[in-house]
Order: C-alpha cells, then sequence, then structure tokens
C-alpha cells in the first residue's frame, strides 16, 4: 500500500476520506467542484511564482512511475543540485507501506549526509496564510522519508505560504512524533474493514469529491451532524452520554448537558430545543428568546443589503441593495458593480449616495460581514466617521435576530438553507457565493459579460431572499406574541 502525503493531509481533515480514497467506488464521486478547481489553479500559480527565479532541477520519468522518479531524484541529490522541484522520495514503513513524498522543493544546504558534505531540506509551497497543523505534519513527513535517503534527518523543514515574505521555519522536534501517531492512526483506518463514522461538517465537507455520498448516508440515519450546533466536540461529549440520536436529544434535560466540555446553559437549551423542532417539523421559539422589543419590525422605507467579494484580490465588487417603499409599494434593486478592481472606490461611493437619500431606513443584512465591510471600505477611502456612524445604526443582522429568537426545522442556519425552507427559490438553481468567486476571475480572464449577469442575479436573490426570511420573522412573532397574550 501507498501511503501519500495527499492522503495524511485529507486524513487530518477528514478520517473517512482517505479511506474512501483508498477503497471507495469511483463512480460515487462528486464531480470536481468550480472554486476547487480554482483553488488547484491558484496554488499552481503561486508555485510558480515562488520558483520562477530558482534554477532548479526536475527528475525527469514516465507519469505514475514512481520508482523512476525517485531514482531520478536521487541522482540529482548525488549530484548536489541546489533546487530539486516536483521530487520523488521513496522510504519503506514497518515493512509492508510504501511511503510517497513530493514536496515542493529540496533546498541544499550545508552538512553532511550520505551523498557528500551536504544535505537537503524539504520545503512545501501552501495557499494558506498560517502554518496551520496539517500542513507542519505534512513537511515532516517530508523530513522524515528525506532523512531515510540521505541517512540525515534534516534539522528543519521549510513552509512557503500566500502573501509572506519569510520562509516560516517547521519545528521537526515537535512535528516528527505527531505526525507518527498520525500516520499510524491512518494506516489503522484504511486497514478497518469498515468507514470512519459519517460527520456532516459543511465548511470543511462541501468542496470535498465524497460530500453527496457521505451526505446521503448521514441523511438515511438522521445522523446529529446534521443538526445546527451539533459540531464535532459536542458530538463527542454526546456520544459519550449515549445521546446518539434526535430523540435521545429531544428527551434530555438541559441540566444534564449544561456542565459537559462545549456546552454552558444556553447552549444545552438551545440544542435541545433544535432537536425537537427538528422531530416536530416546526418552529420553535428559543427558551433565551431576544425580547420583542429587540425583534425587527415594518418600516415605511426598508433597505436589504448584500456584498460579493473576491478574496484573493481583497476585493468587495459588487453592493447590492434592494428598496422596498411600502407606502408606495414600490421596490427596486440597485446593482453597484466594480468591472475592475480599481473601481471598488466609485461603488463605495454610489452605495454612500443611495443609502443616505433614506436616513431613516433600517439597512437589513444576514451575517455581519456587511457591517465589518462598511466599516473596512470607510477606513480604506477616507470616509469621514460623522457618516459612517449614523450608518451602522441602521444595520439590523437578520442572520442574529433569527438565530437567537427560534429554531427551525433546518440542517444550517445558512441563508439558502432557510429561505428554501420558506419556500424562496434563487433562479439559478447551483448559484452561490463560491461560485461568484469563480465567476468574477472567469469575467476579468474573459471579459465575457454574461459571468457578470450571473453574479449580479445572484446578489439580487440573496437581498431578496433576506426580505422573506425578515417579513417571515416579523409575522412568526406576531402571531406567536399575539397568541400568548390571547
Amino acid at each position: 500500500m501507498i501511503i501519500n502525503a495527499e492522503l495524511l493531509l485529507q486524513y487530518q481533515r477528514c478520517k473517512r476520506r482517505p479511506f474512501l480514497d483508498t477503497h471507495g467506488d469511483y463512480n460515487q464521486r462528486d464531480i470536481p467542484h468550480e472554486l476547487l478547481i480554482k483553488v488547484q489553479q491558484d496554488k499552481i500559480a503561486h508555485q510558480k511564482s515562488i520558483i520562477h527565479n530558482l534554477s532548479y532541477h526536475k527528475p525527469v520519468f514516465p507519469p505514475g512511475n514512481w520508482e523512476a522518479g525517485a531514482a531520478a531524484t536521487i541522482e540529482l541529490m548525488q549530484q548536489g543540485v541546489e533546487y530539486i522541484h516536483n521530487s520523488v522520495l521513496l522510504a519503506t514503513y514497518e515493512d509492508e507501506y510504501t511511503l510517497l513524498s513530493r514536496p515542493d522543493l529540496l533546498v541544499k544546504q550545508p552538512g553532511k549526509s550520505s551523498f557528500g558534505d551536504w544535505v537537503y531540506i524539504p520545503v512545501d509551497i501552501q495557499l494558506g496564510k498560517r502554518p496551520k497543523q496539517e500542513y507542519q505534519v505534512i513537511a515532516a513527513f517530508h523530513a522524515e522519508i528525506l532523512g531515510a535517503l540521505q541517512e540525515v534527518t534534516p534539522d528543519e523543514a521549510w513552509l512557503i505560504l500566500r502573501n509572506k515574505d519569510t520562509t516560516y521555519v517547521v519545528d521537526l522536534d515537535k512535528w516528527t512524533p505527531q505526525m507518527l501517531d498520525i500516520l499510524a492512526e491512518y494506516i489503522q483506518v484504511v486497514e478497518s474493514p469498515e468507514a470512519p463514522e459519517v460527520f456532516i461538517a459543511r465548511q470543511k465537507c462541501h468542496l470535498c469529491h465524497w460530500y453527496n455520498h457521505c451526505y446521503a448516508i448521514a441523511q438515511s440515519q438522521q445522523h446529529l451532524s446534521l443538526l445546527p450546533g451539533v459540531t464535532p466536540i459536542r458530538y463527542t461529549q454526546l456520544q459519550a452520554l449515549s445521546t446518539t440520536t434526535l430523540e435521545a436529544l429531544a428527551n434530555t434535560n438541559p441540566s444534564t448537558l449544561e456542565n459537559v466540555i462545549g456546552f454552558d446553559t444556553q447552549v444545552a437549551s438551545k440544542l435541545i430545543v433544535q432537536a425537537k423542532s427538528t422531530l416536530a417539523k416546526t418552529p420553535l421559539i428559543l427558551p433565551f428568546a431576544l425580547p420583542a422589543e429587540k425583534l425587527t419590525f415594518t418600516a415605511p422605507i426598508e433597505l436589504y443589503f448584500d456584498i460579493e467579494a473576491q478574496p484573493d484580490l481583497n476585493l468587495n465588487y459588487l453592493l447590492g441593495v434592494l428598496v422596498v417603499d411600502r407606502e408606495n409599494n414600490t421596490e427596486k434593486f440597485y446593482s453597484f458593480l466594480a468591472e475592475t478592481p480599481t473601481q471598488e472606490n466609485l461603488i463605495w461611493q454610489q452605495f454612500l449616495d443611495l443609502v443616505c437619500q433614506y436616513p431613516q431606513a433600517p439597512i437589513y443584512h444576514f451575517c455581519n460581514y456587511e457591517v465589518e465591510t462598511v466599516k473596512k471600505l470607510g477606513k480604506l477611502y477616507c470616509t469621514p466617521y460623522s457618516l459612517i456612524e449614523p450608518l451602522l445604526t441602521r444595520f439590523v443582522d437578520i442572520y442574529e435576530q433569527l438565530t437567537e429568537s427560534v429554531a427551525l426545522p433546518i440542517e444550517s442556519y445558512a441563508l439558502k438553507a432557510i429561505a428554501r425552507w420558506l419556500g424562496f427559490e434563487w433562479r439559478d438553481q447551483e448559484a452561490s457565493g463560491a461560485k461568484c468567486i469563480y465567476w468574477y476571475d472567469q469575467w476579468l480572464e474573459t471579459g465575457d459579460r454574461h459571468f457578470l449577469e450571473l453574479i449580479q442575479r445572484y446578489n439580487e436573490d440573496d437581498c431578496r431572499a433576506t426580505r422573506k426570511v425578515k417579513d417571515w420573522l416579523v409575522n412568526f412573532f406576531q402571531t406567536e406574541y399575539t397568541r400568548k397574550l390571547a
């Protein structure tokens, strides 16, 4: 069995994925997500930007012939070349496993090895902005195999990250023991006759090519990971209490959980009500719901605000505002779009001009990104704080209002999940924030305005979905409080 760095990397993110990659039916895999393709392209571009000024050598070998690649790499190491790109390192582990390492670079350093008066250290080039544990474990994996080949363990391994002018040095004394523990765990998992238990963590899982396969299993089991608020840590605690079904959780006394790791009084009560809501398929008011006077209301004129951004460019390229005039029964959508990154300041001013026309109108949004972005753009473009401060007081976060007040029978409190539960549909069924990132890149690359139209339509639908959720929340609490007073 071959164990490579990618399998070990994915194991740290999800114990189930490398098992499926090793034993699963590839016909059950999803097609690659556009954002994943973009990330892979960005990583290749990042690697090229790092190595383009280096006089490096590459081992020449037939594709997939790792033995030939390893032999060609050793030959370059024996020659003592300064840099080796796309090297192939092989080692035997416990007499029955082949470890395959392909560090982005091997860099020659002074020292003593089996090759002569020099040693090599491994370098990994990653897109991340910080030295995550998973990166350092993989760096230790490269170093361990390299040490076996040159008969001396490198003193260090390097990480080159995105937007970093300096090289991060990995502490091999710290990370090598952890890497060996993870390697042993990995072998135990892939040698097991059954895959590890499914657990759906949407932020980590949605780009995985096994997502739909695992999600179908989780749904068939009514797995608790589909319940909002059940994190891996909380699920482990619930397992210890033999509380692994919706029914068991719904019937749990909050006092049983409130002192458990990952819980407190409010979390315990909220999670139990969430289970009850899911079982009953009906919304329920939370025990610690916001008081009526702090809940949103219907105003004569309301603004609904949503932003599309390109994180790699540090750019907010679309500021969308839906203006709803309830007195005159009219509504109009404004799409302030930066067709080039240099136009961000222009659309920021257009946005300010619009919202200042309605100084009393609340500005509804979903989650905190819009508020933080307004603060950021205000500082970036030197907008007087006397203009920003009254603007910020008008912002109303519908996500916060809803999640602090009511449990819904849904699997996620993302805008799409809530709005679709209410019957709202996006015009482009597969559209998403991740796809908008891909579409904007395609616009910049091709100049095809169809990509901009897709983004603008999606952004407008996000604003309208926010309105749908807000209107439902107002009506729900008006009905509930009226019923209680009756």
